[in-house]
This record gives C-alpha cells, sequence and structure tokens, in this order.
C-alpha cells in the first residue's frame, strides 16, 4: 500500500506561514491545533490552513517542502493566492 503525502502552509496567530508535510491533513491539522504539532506552531497557535498540494510521494513532497520554505513571505502568500 503505498502512502501519499501532501505539502501544506498554515497562518499562525502572529501572521507568520509554517511549511510542513503531512500524510493525513486532518490530523495533522488537529494536531497543531491541539498543541502537540511542531514547536513553532505551538507557540503560535491558533493556527489556520491555507494552502496545501496534491498528493505526491514521500520524496517529491520532501523537495516541494524545502523550495517552498526557500520563498520569500510575499511569494508564499503569492502561491497561496492563486491556488
Amino acid at each position: 500500500m503505498k502512502t501519499w503525502y501532501r505539502v501544506y502552509m498554515v497562518e499562525c496567530s502572529d501572521k507568520s506561514i509554517y511549511t510542513g508535510i503531512t500524510s493525513d491533513i486532518n490530523k495533522r491539522m488537529d494536531s497543531h491545533n491541539s498543541g502537540k504539532g511542531s514547536k513553532y506552531v505551538r507557540a503560535r497557535l491558533p493556527i489556520s490552513l491555507k494552502w496545501e498540494s496534491d498528493e505526491m510521494s514521500k520524496s517529491s513532497a520532501l523537495q516541494e517542502e524545502y523550495r517552498i520554505k526557500q520563498l520569500s513571505r510575499k511569494n508564499k502568500i503569492k502561491m497561496i493566492n492563486e491556488k
């Protein structure tokens, strides 16, 4: 059974944008919002999902996550608004 992954961007309460990868977007959002997600997000709750990719392999998702993390805030917002 092949597992598919998604890259996602959330907006934190301080208006920062966090980028991550998951195989279950709903479970990951619940984890973040309950304070059990990443340390970065835990300190900036609540969050809201702003963008998610289509499903892809883990390797492709990791590459896409890295690419997005290298973007400026302006380009991340542009990417969010285009989807």
